[in-house]
């Protein structure tokens, strides 16, 4: 009630001044309008007085005189009038006017000597009346007579104006009625609205943010939508999502250490994380951003949109630990709209954690080293997915332009910071490491790349392997999946450079500057209670819903998720597929298999001819079984939302890795790690860095198509028990192995590794 009274009580004093500014301006005007009503009714009657009294001054005075002032002061509120000489002595005057007016009063005087009309309103304790109790307001109008033109007296009219004052009190006594009655029901109005719009709410989400305080359940809702407060309650919605992420976290911290486990969380990161850096800001750099801003098509609108990548998927969670800065390539169509002067914008949209800095590119640019350089050249050398890597020299260019581009971005950011501790990823920026530690001595540098690093035999047919190699070596820690990437990477330093390599320790010295190389296994977020999270159908339930938005009739469903890259395996999947319905024909019309394919690099040749490829296989395989009701193979050509492609996990029999080669292979864990039901098989191919950790996958050869067909039907025939064991020891992998532990593993060794120049000493030439 006392915050009601706050806000209620100014709002009382508001009204009721400005109904009392209202009232007297109204007595004021209604007065005025009076007063100047009785003074033109009292020129008109004067006018017509003085045509009838000037005749009668020509001759001596009579009782004609007389009789006409008497006969004109019976008017109402009209007291008496009147006739006075030039000097002042009173020729007539009304019977009953007090005998203090046959003294000529001042205004008759200006009147005689101004030869016009003039007014005056006087008081009762102004009135010159002899007896009090004749003592009322009055008004006087005199006027001068002529005789031969010349003034020889003065007309005078005398009004009692009393009935003015009393219509004014009436007014005044109305006025103030009024304001009262409206500063009540004003009053009373805002005492509602308040408690209805503002205080009830405020007393609801402050019930609701006790009960989540307390650890209450059923907590409910806070303000209820479309009332004055959303604002509020949008932000406190988030407050209290973020209080229950921290008491979850806490939670967990306290049953893990209970129980002893090494499972890592985002909160135990955090706090790893805050330890290790000591408040020094993390930097870290990628060409593809965490958030793309984009026009919507249909009404300009600017929307956020997250891309699909594993490098997003995986620091995302590191940078929201640390509130560090992201410098990435400004790729979306309304990206420039929204950062300030500076490229930078706080992130994510609904929390903001961490700053993401934006670089720019033009066509051209993207073209020669993105396009060009990065992905028509190094990709293809370090996946051997026989597809003839491309190197132009004017790509060549691009490449070295752009990472001294994005390199003093990195060194913008770094300005005015001690000790600046840099994550670089991916082989989009070999040659920033040396960049950033040529010009920053003191900052500790690692880099993390996340394809196959190729034998130093294929690396060899890039014609710039050494300037490649010279910028990695720039960096303090060099990170890749497995031992067998780092292994490569080595012995091509042995064969590109004139470096000390020390096999014993792993690490490189190169002119005084130590490089150490070690092995990351990337991972995912394993997803705790994934099951309420992602919705409450089971498998089959989510199958059938699934096979009905497809248009097919199946009962049991297996699935692939892949950026559309030759890379990955897909028209080997689509052969072995064809093998297995050729071998076990009870499975047609029983199973089918969605291909979730994402179109990636379109604008490259290679990449536009094979997604044509790939829809062109699926295409001919289902034309070869297909019925009106059924098809082997559904090809879902376009991006997939994560919480899309997690249905599909859940209602599958299988997930199907295929790829000919790569780095890791995050859809195999992110399969394993959303099956809370630990059911399904996952068929992986041992060219994917994933093999090494789940090897209870079904393990293939993509390339051996009948091993791949028979590793369908195993998945397909796999009794729950097996299915139960294999997905078990899979999960417990991934769990304890997860992107929190990668993280706290890669920026730990980075943080411990000193950069005085007491380490840099001369390395031997290699002989």
């Amino acid at each position: 009630m006392r915050t009601t009274l706050k806000i209620v009580l100014p709002l009382i004093v508001s009204v009721a001044a400005v109904s009392l500014l209202f009232a007297a301006y109204q007595v004021r005007t209604e007065k005025q309008i009076l007063r100047n009503d009785l003074a033109r009714r009292a020129e008109i009657l004067g006018e017509s007085i003085q045509e009838s009294v000037e005749p009668l001054l020509d001759r001596s005075p009579d009782r004609s005189l007389q009789r006409l002032v008497d006969r004109f002061g019976q008017r109402q509120h009209l007291k008496g009038v009147a006739v006075y000489s030039a000097a002042g002595a009173a020729l007539a005057i009304t019977s009953g006017l007090s005998p203090a007016f046959r003294l000529r009063p001042a205004a008759a005087t200006r009147a005689l000597q101004e030869n016009a009309g003039v007014d005056e309103f006087l008081t009762a304790e102004e009135n010159p009346s002899l007896n009090p109790e004749e003592e009322v307001p009055i008004h006087i109008y005199a006027l001068p007579l002529h005789r031969n033109g010349e003034v020889v007296g003065a007309l005078a009219l005398f009004h009692d104006t009393s009935y003015i004052d009393k219509q004014v009190s009436h007014t005044l006594r109305d006025s103030l009625l009024n304001a009262s009655i409206q500063t009540f029901l004003i009053t009373g109005l805002a005492l509602i609205l308040v408690r209805w719009t503002f205080t009830g709410p405020l007393t609801r989400t402050a019930n609701w943010l006790r009960t989540l305080r307390t650890g209450q359940p059923n907590a409910g809702r806070a303000i209820v939508k479309g009332e004055i407060l959303d604002q509020l309650h949008h932000e406190v919605t988030h407050l209290a999502n973020d209080l229950n992420t921290a008491r979850a976290a806490a939670e967990e911290e306290a049953r893990l250490r209970d129980s002893n486990a090494s499972t890592w969380t985002a909160e135990r990161l955090r706090v790893s994380l805050r330890n290790k850096l000591q408040e020094r800001p993390l930097f870290v750099v990628s060409n593809r951003e965490p958030y793309m801003h984009v026009f919507d098509e249909k009404d300009s609108s600017i929307r956020v949109i997250v891309p699909a990548s594993g490098v997003v998927t995986a620091l995302e969670p590191v940078l929201l630990a640390c509130n560090g800065t992201w410098i990435a390539n400004g790729s979306g169509s309304a990206d420039r709209e929204v950062v300030n002067s500076r490229d930078r914008l706080r992130v994510p949209p609904d929390h903001p954690s961490y700053t993401l800095r934006r670089v720019w590119l033009s066509d051209e640019e993207d073209k020669g080293y993105y396009e060009g350089f990065s992905n028509e050249g190094l990709w293809p050398l370090s996946h051997i997915a026989h597809t003839r890597p491309v190197f132009r020299p004017e790509d060549w260019l691009q490449y070295q332009k752009i990472n001294r581009r994005f390199a003093d971005a990195v060194l913008q950011e770094m300005d005015g910071v001690e000790s600046p501790i840099l994550l670089a990823q991916d082989y989009h920026f070999a040659l920033l490491p040396r960049m950033i530690k040529d010009a920053r001595p003191d900052a500790r540098v690692a880099i993390f790349w996340h394809i196959p690093w190729p034998n130093a035999e294929v690396f060899g047919i890039c014609p710039w392997q050494r300037e490649l190699v010279d910028g990695l070596l720039g960096a303090d820690l060099i990170g890749f999946h497995i031992q067998s990437h780092c292994n490569n990477f080595l012995e091509t330093v042995d064969r590109a450079l004139e470096a000390l390599t020390e096999w014993d320790r792993f690490a490189v010295n190169r002119q005084g500057h130590v490089t150490r190389v070690r092995p990351y296994p990337i991972s995912v977020a394993f997803p705790e209670n994934s099951h309420a999270a992602g919705g409450s159908r089971k498998a089959g339930e989510e199958r059938a819903a699934l096979c009905a938005e497809m248009g097919v009739e199946a009962s049991l469903l297996g699935v692939g998720v892949d950026r559309v890259d030759y890379t990955k395996g897909i028209l080997e999947r689509f052969r072995a597929l064809e093998r297995f319905f050729e071998l076990h024909p009870a499975y047609q019309q029983r199973f089918t298999f969605a291909q979730i394919g994402a179109p990636s690099r379109t604008d490259i040749e290679r990449y536009k001819n094979f997604l044509d490829e790939v829809g062109a296989e699926a295409e001919r395989i289902n034309a070869r079984f297909q019925t009106a009701r059924w098809k082997p193979i559904v090809f879902r050509k376009k991006h997939h939302s994560h919480e899309e492609i997690a249905r599909f996990y859940r209602a599958s029999s299988f997930c199907m890795v295929t790829s000919l080669h790569d780095g890791m292979n995050l859809v195999a864990k992110e399969f394993v790690a959303s099956r809370e039901d630990e059911r399904g098989a996952l068929i992986l191919s041992t060219f994917a860095g994933a093999a090494h950790e789940l090897s209870d996958a079904l393990l293939v050869n993509p390339y051996d198509v009948s091993q791949l067909a028979e590793s369908i039907r195993r998945a397909l025939e796999m009794p729950e028990e097996e299915q139960a064991q294999r997905m078990q020891r899979m999960r417990d992998t991934v769990r304890e192995h997860n992107v929190y532990r990668w993280a706290a593993n890669l920026l730990s060794d980075l943080t411990e590794i000193r950069v005085e120049s007491a380490e840099r000493v001369e390395a031997p030439q290699a002989t």
